[in-house]
């Protein structure tokens, strides 16, 4: 049975691990015990995250295990990277909504067992012969791990007071973004031991680890009564254009994170001729950091306003994608890998205070429409939750265009010239939009009639 906590902090019932009353904007609430249970459902999704984002991007790092035998040339290979990176960004939409209809204990529990899927089914295809369109199929289906990323963030969501989300929102992506350098690394220890022909052995560790994940959900994990599907909120969640905008900003971070973590190894590959065991130990260092750092980018939005660090963040990225795009030009592979580790990090750290921004813009309308105190942070809850899987998908969707970019600027030009500069072209657009719609102080005129007061958005 969960325990109670009274005087307006938790209360819940036996069956199932329901907890009926949830304000963690109270202090007095939060104090008397709602943090303790706030922390403890953050480690536990955590863990689930993690391994979700390591089943996610496995064909990042089974491409590697591909030699010649199999006879898939590199377009083929940035084909299947591509269908998991693309099925990982639909599976956020109903993700997202899942945890209010099951619970958010009930539904980490059913996505971490549902990445039994992909995984056995990787380990017994995983073999030279097999047809390219079961590859292709198993690739699909390691997507799952990407939804969990749109349920996790949004349980999580729920937990936390609103001082606290920057922070609490990115622990709980980061230590789920580490699960890509994990992966690697654990496919670097296979590569160096055992050899590049046997992948199964990388598949059978993560195996017991999906469920433990799945276990320890739930045995201590918790769901949130207060929060149950809301279609009315969905709806005028994507009718709203900061939905969308930030949507797009989400593209320019996190699109770049994932793309870059599932391509990097094959681009190493194919432009600079690493051999496996090369690309291998080269390519988790970056998403290891841009993983670690994420918390840090929503700590710095917590003090500083999200949208600021944002618009700084693309800059950096902007200076950072020039010195691999001269790296690429001139065949310089240390200054190449110096400038892709920048962009890992600064992908990172942009993760943390764009998702800052989601919570912080919709409260803000709320206290524009004249709602206070806990009113205003229900309604911001209510509307930043239903967003958060529209922009997560929509974000995932850039890592797809990242590896079709790959794809084909390989494909007609040899190397990867072409993508560098369409990410630089992105990035100045997503710089833009962070200071044209969150950083311009609007100007009216003294003479000007009383207007609606207005988001203070330069605060998100």
């Amino acid at each position: 049975m969960t325990p109670e906590i009274h005087g307006g902090a938790v209360t819940t019932r036996e069956r199932g691990r329901w907890i009926q009353q949830w304000d963690p904007e109270d202090e007095a609430f939060w104090r008397a015990g709602g943090q303790r249970v706030a922390h403890r459902n953050l480690v536990l999704s955590v863990l689930a995250e993690h391994i979700g984002f390591s089943v996610w991007t496995l064909w990042s790092v089974m491409v590697l295990f591909m030699g010649p035998e199999y006879g898939i040339d590199p377009a083929g290979k940035f084909v299947l990277i591509s269908m998991a990176t693309l099925v990982g960004a639909v599976a956020r939409v109903p993700y997202t909504f899942a945890v209010a209809r099951f619970g958010g204990r009930n539904w980490t529990v059913i996505s971490a067992s549902l990445l039994l899927v992909p995984t056995v089914a990787a380990w017994w295809v995983m073999e030279p012969g097999t047809s390219y369109a079961t590859f292709l199929v198993v690739a699909l289906l390691t997507g799952v791990g990407g939804g969990n990323f749109a349920s996790s963030m949004t349980n999580i969501n729920s937990f936390f007071p609103l001082r606290r989300k920057g922070w609490a929102l990115g622990v709980n992506a980061g230590g789920g973004n580490v699960g890509v350098p994990a992966v690697q690394l654990a496919g670097l220890a296979v590569i160096g031991t055992a050899g590049a022909g046997h992948p199964r052995i990388l598949l059978g560790l993560y195996i017991p680890l999906i469920v433990l994940a799945a276990v320890c959900a739930a045995l201590w994990m918790d769901n949130l009564a207060p929060v149950r599907n809301d279609a009315g909120a969905a709806r005028e969640a994507a009718r709203d254009p900061h939905t969308w905008i930030v949507s797009l900003l989400y593209v320019g971070t996190f699109g770049s994170f994932i793309g870059y973590s599932f391509a990097f190894g094959l681009v190493l590959q194919t432009q600079f001729a690493r051999t496996p065991l090369q690309a291998a130990s080269l390519t988790f260092l970056g998403p290891l950091l841009g993983s670690l750092i994420r918390p840090v980018g929503g700590r710095l939005a917590d003090r500083w306003g999200g949208a600021r660090i944002t618009l700084w963040t693309f800059a950096a990225m902007g200076a950072a994608t020039t010195a691999v795009l001269a790296a690429s030009l001139s065949g310089s592979l240390p200054v190449f890998l110096a400038g892709f580790t920048a962009l890992f990090v600064l992908s990172g750290l942009g993760n943390g205070s764009t998702y800052r921004m989601i919570p912080a813009i919709f409260q803000a309308k709320a206290v524009a429409r004249g709602m206070t105190g806990e009113s205003a942070a229900a309604c911001g809850r209510r509307l930043s939750g239903a967003a958060m899987g529209l922009i997560g998908a929509v974000g995932a969707l850039g890592g797809l265009g990242i590896n079709l970019a790959f794809r084909q600027s390989f494909e007609t030009l040899g190397t990867g010239t072409a993508a560098y500069l369409t990410f630089l072209v992105c990035y100045g657009v997503c710089g833009g939009v962070t200071w044209a719609v969150y950083l311009r102080r609007a100007r009216v005129p003294a003479a000007a009639p009383e207007r609606a007061p207005q988001p203070a958005y330069a605060d998100v």
